[in-house]
């Protein structure tokens, strides 16, 4: 890989999920050498802060069944003008959570950048979990199991309408892996819109390599390139103890590695967004530093 201007954003948001602690995660990950490590492999790094967060004046959500949705919603929005803001400098947007409920925010910054230039991106989604939740259909109301749903134009008007392009994201070029855990009524979501689910069944009987070459592909056509939004819960427990919803049977610490490599090596990488950390109920900080090498390879590390 060329060498990159690669800027960071963290987003310390808790409140879309039901356990404190994972809005300490860009903390967790500077802590684990981020910035050092990334600048080691050749690649210009500036650090640009955290997004602000709004806390609430209480914690008991006003609708329960998008709990939240305001305070996060104005995040999203000002991540996403960050976003837009690092690509307009020419420089590679790394955005670290935080919630996966960011992610709408930093899809929204890149597909908004994008689209200014008559051009579409492609998304490719690392989860156990779908993500594929609406308020409607949301056993839980918690916004961190919505965002893939609103990124391709289903959810709450608030976030889905942060792009000047509805979708975001066509659900035809938005790819799912790893996926294990998917909610009784979301599963509708994800059979019908159009989006391809590898889960785990797949990667197991596919492999990781043929899982990406495919995802790239798809995620690729008539894009400019693809954003990878990686939940570190994606990955099996055993690799990655420090998340809030662990599901166990994930990837591997090589498979997760390899997702990246091909993902570095497609030339298509437009951003890389890492969530889910939560220093809380990690051990010794390997979670953290997990992510660390998974950003690394991302952006080009090899092995020799």
């Amino acid at each position: 890989m060329e060498p990159k201007r690669v800027e960071l954003l963290g987003v310390p948001m808790d409140l879309g999920g039901g356990l404190r602690g994972v809005d300490m995660g860009p903390s967790a990950i500077r802590i684990a050498g981020l910035g050092p490590r990334i600048a080691a492999l050749g690649h210009t790094f500036t650090d640009g802060g955290n997004v602000p967060v709004r806390r609430p004046e209480s914690r008991e959500a006003r609708d329960p069944r998008a709990r939240f949705l305001g305070p996060i919603a104005q995040c999203c929005r000002r991540l996403s003008d960050r976003v837009e803001r690092i690509l307009d400098a020419g420089s590679f947007p790394l955005v670290v959570g935080g919630d996966h409920s960011i992610a709408v925010g930093t899809v929204a910054g890149i597909s908004r950048w994008y689209a200014s230039r008559e051009q579409r991106i492609g998304l490719i989604w690392f989860d156990a979990h779908a993500d594929m939740n609406t308020p409607e259909t949301s056993p839980s109301g918690n916004v961190h199991g919505m965002p893939l749903a609103c990124c391709i134009g289903h959810g709450p008007r608030e976030l889905t309408s942060l792009g000047p392009r509805l979708p975001m994201v066509a659900p035809q070029n938005a790819v799912l892996i790893g996926i294990r855990d998917v909610d009784e009524r979301e599963r509708e979501l994800v059979r019908t819109t159009g989006v391809k689910a590898y889960t785990m069944r797949e990667v197991d009987m596919l492999g990781m390599d043929r899982v990406m070459r495919e995802a790239v592909e798809i995620a690729s056509e008539g894009t400019a390139g693809f954003h990878l939004s990686f939940d570190l819960d994606g990955c099996d427990p055993h690799v990655a103890p420090g998340v809030g919803t662990p599901v166990p049977g994930g990837v591997t610490q090589r498979e997760a590695h390899l997702m990246l490599e091909h993902a570095a090596e497609s030339g298509g990488l437009l951003g890389l967004e890492m969530t889910e950390i939560n220093p809380i109920l990690d051990e010794r900080n390997r979670t953290a530093e997990l992510a660390v090498d998974m950003v690394l390879s991302g952006l080009g590390k090899r092995i020799v």
